[in-house]
């Protein structure tokens, strides 16, 4: 065990203290970092978002000079919704916590289910450009590992993303960095080339335009404007990013979070609008075998007049590998924000709560492998299928956007009378909320009968098994609520002089006590009872988990603290006020278990002659998910404890 504990230790790093103020800092994220782990998905977009745009205009390609405005203008107002959003809502939690906190809870349910189908389709299709990318420059007999190599690939990158989102986004950063400066170059020289023409793209795209108005009617113009805009709205993908992650940000993190969206807009905007440019002013037409990336870059290449055929088929291959290795980048932001949305539905009991569990590297361990695993499963259901992955995904990227700006309307409207610059923040928001939800409703109908059901019927089905574990948790919660109500009371001040001290020779019980008075004073009163007077000294023993919740800032572990502290002191002026000797521990950690562990073996040898002792709820209806959905610590312990030769009882305790 101790060298699969040494190899463990190896692959993931060492384990960080919690409890440090100086591993918050030095896991925090700077918005250089969080443009490259959060911003590599939308950036990795416009190798196929302005594609399947520009693809959509036909014959009419002068009026990709409007789709490339539209497009970077869009980028925009976008982002300055989800500055809104990081500035109501530091903490994190992005389209979730507003759909939750603005339009409601059930709202917020579907915009989080929507986000983790959307996520983990994020790390499938990623993967699978990608990996389609870098098979392209292969010979045609390697397309047969082409779906091996994308599930190692997910392997791979869901270790990697245990080390911490630091370690993981500094691997990836050579391959970021190399993309933006290629295809920085490559546009700026394909427009500049081109410079003696751009006088005349204006004029040009507006005759177009007009003529088109004026033969069939302005609102077919229009439509074929929207459909192509529509079409291209992947390229918007992965800008709710950053209000996600808000608090894995440096101090300050609103003006960071501000930063990094500028860095993550500007660049956005300027790749996927230059790339459409770029199609329209070098007249590219598909070419079998080849993205419309790859030919108009191709054709920028060719003008460089590099020399040797060599110079200018390696300047094309590496530009084709770089677009290909930020998609395997863009697969980061699934990783990264899947764990993030599940984090904060267990916080509401949407989902299990072991997703706000943080591993000895303070990762949201469990959404990783979640995210890990489902994404190989979607991978191997489609064969690793870009079209199919692509009409999966292209849906709830939407519905969380507009469900998201209607809850910016609705808080701005609001305010109207309270605050006097509303209307223009009013006004942003429902620009973004009409320019959103007409993507959304278009890519529905374009889509729904190629598969886009399918989103659909997935992400319902997500919503229904969250209800069905609410209810579970609610019902569960009411029937302990009554059992902590018979003990709400405060335990009367007792004069500490007339209670007898500590005895380690004397029998001693050791409780285990969890956050609910009821169930930890249910297993007292059941020792009391199962054995009159024969323990002396009672010792109780709680762990603070120091889980997403409340790894949030140093004054909710302050507040962790705190409270434990005055739940374990009214057990101990109970048994005090009964003249029982009586004392408490606590411990801090990520791992309850093993912090458990320590508090129990220190107070055992401490107090020779003890008893563990420990309430198990018991519930009618046993099954795999009710097993998942609680909290399972007493069992591990008792066994943990019972393979040392310890002894460890637990009491039952009936909740329904």
């Amino acid at each position: 065990m101790a060298a699969f504990g040494k190899l463990g230790q190896w692959l993931v790093g060492k384990p960080l203290d919690p409890l440090d103020p100086r591993t918050r800092h030095a896991i925090a994220v700077t918005p250089l970092l969080a443009w490259v782990g959060l911003g590599a998905d939308g950036l990795s977009s416009s190798c196929y978002g302005p594609e399947e745009a520009f693809l959509a205009l036909g014959q009419h390609t002068s009026l990709a000079l409007f789709l490339a405005l539209a497009t970077a203008a869009t980028v925009f107002i976008i982002a300055i919704g989800y500055n809104q959003v990081i500035e109501l809502f530091p903490t994190g939690g992005g389209g979730y916590r507003v759909a939750t906190a603005l339009l409601g809870p059930r709202a917020g349910l579907v915009s989080g289910a929507a986000l983790l189908v959307d996520y983990v389709l994020t790390v499938a299709t990623s993967l699978a450009s990608g990996v389609d990318a870098f098979f392209s420059l292969l010979p045609v007999g390697a397309q047969s590992v082409k779906l091996a190599t994308e599930l190692i690939l997910i392997v791979l990158m869901t270790g990697l993303n245990f080390r911490g989102m630091r370690e993981s986004i500094l691997v990836l950063l050579p391959i970021f960095m190399g993309f933006v400066v290629l295809h920085l170059g490559l546009i700026v020289y394909g427009v500049a080339a081109h410079g003696s023409h751009l006088a005349s793209v204006v004029p040009s795209a507006v005759g177009e335009a007009h003529g088109l108005a004026h033969a069939m009617g302005p609102l077919v113009v229009a439509a074929l404007l929207m459909r192509a805009f529509s079409l291209g709205g992947g390229t918007y993908t992965g800008l709710e990013a950053v209000s996600n992650n808000v608090n894995m940000l440096a101090e300050p993190r609103v003006p960071a979070g501000k930063r990094t969206m500028l860095y993550m807009s500007t660049s956005l905007a300027f790749t996927a609008g230059g790339i459409i440019l770029l199609y329209m002013l070098w007249h590219a037409t598909p070419v079998e075998g080849q993205t419309l990336n790859a030919v108009v870059f191709g054709s920028v290449i060719d003008h460089l007049g590099l020399g040797s055929s060599f110079a200018r088929h390696a300047l094309l291959a590496a530009v084709l590998a770089f677009e290909a290795g930020l998609l395997l980048v863009g697969a980061q932001t699934g990783f990264l924000d899947g764990p993030a949305v599940l984090s904060n539905m267990a916080s509401d009991s949407w989902v299990p709560r072991h997703f706000r569990d943080l591993s000895t590297r303070l990762v949201r361990q469990n959404g990783i492998i979640v995210m890990g695993l489902a994404s190989l499963a979607i991978l191997i259901w489609t064969r690793g299928n870009v079209d199919v992955l692509v009409v999966l995904y292209s849906i709830n990227v939407f519905l969380t956007f507009s469900m998201s700006l209607l809850g910016l309307c609705t808080y701005w409207w609001r305010r109207r009378s309270e605050d006097a610059g509303w209307l223009k923040h009013f006004a942003l928001s429902a620009l973004g909320l009409s320019v959103t939800s007409a993507v959304l409703v278009i890519t529905l109908i374009e889509k729904f009968a190629e598969g886009g059901w399918l989103t659909v019927l997935v992400t319902s089905a997500v919503v229904l098994l969250c209800f069905l574990i609410k209810r579970h948790y609610s019902d569960t919660r009411a029937q302990l609520a009554k059992e902590d109500a018979l003990f709400s009371a405060a335990a009367p001040v007792v004069d500490e002089a007339t209670v007898p001290a500590l005895d380690a020779s004397l029998p001693t019980a050791i409780l285990l006590v969890g956050k609910h008075r009821g169930a930890s004073m249910h297993a007292l009163l059941w020792v009391q009872r199962l054995f009159p007077e024969h323990f002396r000294n009672f010792i109780f023993i709680a762990v603070g988990e120091v889980d997403a919740q409340s790894y949030e800032g140093a004054e909710q572990l302050d507040r962790l603290r705190q409270t434990i502290t005055s739940s374990l002191k009214y057990y101990v002026d109970h048994c005090r006020r009964h003249q029982l000797a009586a004392d408490y521990r606590i411990g801090f950690g990520t791992q309850p278990i093993g912090e458990f562990m320590k508090l129990a073996e220190t107070t055992m040898d401490a107090y020779p002659n003890s008893v563990c002792f420990a309430s198990k709820l018991i519930f009618k209806r046993v099954n795999f998910l009710t097993a998942w959905l609680h909290n399972q610590t007493p069992v591990e312990i008792q066994t943990r404890l019972h393979q040392q030769g310890r002894q460890m009882v637990l009491l039952p305790m009936n909740v329904g």
